[in-house]
């Protein structure tokens, strides 16, 4: 499995690991919802379990993704501050979707 993170992205995800709540948890990508060949994505804390690959990213953070979900090899984790800060998690391999 496959995921790439955003230079703005690994900057906020290593503040996270840093964090009190995070401790011994590692940074997990989930499927909020599913659309069929499009999902949307969050990002969460979580433990390794069976079901789960350890991917490392080129920028040096491990997240966790579950191996069962297709639609999840392929994300593209990135941080934007403008307009308003926050993440955007989306999987070109599998189309790009926008829903208003």
């Amino acid at each position: 499995m496959k995921c790439k993170v955003n230079r703005n992205a690994a900057k906020v995800m290593k503040t996270m690991l840093e964090n009190e709540d995070a401790q011994g948890q590692m940074l997990r990508v989930i499927v909020t919802e599913n659309h069929g060949d499009h999902a949307h994505y969050a990002l969460t804390y979580g433990v390794p379990t069976e079901h789960d690959e350890i991917v490392s990213t080129d920028k040096g953070i491990d997240v966790l993704l579950d191996k069962r979900e297709a639609l999840l090899d392929g994300v593209w984790i990135q941080f934007f501050y403008v307009p308003e800060p926050g993440f955007e998690i989306i999987n070109p391999s599998k189309g790009d979707y926008n829903h208003f």
